[in-house]
């Protein structure tokens, strides 16, 4: 009886394979980290800013940092109802 041998072909594509779904994970986590780099804006913007100052050896003023963080601590506590979305612009 003959025996059947596996192309070399498929086992190549199974471990390209491989490398391509973490490329996918890769993206998916880098488009998260700028989507709440955008999202966060200002806040996260600052923080990063004086913590690399402050890895540099160099004293940050963190006034504004307080100030964002203030601010979007208010506006959090805020009652908001679907009115408060309209967007007059889009009609």
């Amino acid at each position: 009886m003959k025996q059947l041998q596996k192309p070399q072909g498929i086992r190549r594509r199974q471990r390209g394979q491989g490398m391509t779904e973490y490329i996918i994970i890769v993206a998916l986590i880098a488009i998260a980290a700028i989507a709440a780099f955008t999202y966060f804006g200002n806040i996260v913007h600052g923080q990063v800013g004086n913590m690399a100052a402050e890895l540099g050896g160099k004293k940050q003023d963190n006034s504004k940092v307080l100030e964002n963080a203030n601010s979007a601590k208010s506006e959090a506590a805020k009652d908001k109802r679907l009115d408060d979305f309209k967007n007059d612009t889009a009609r």
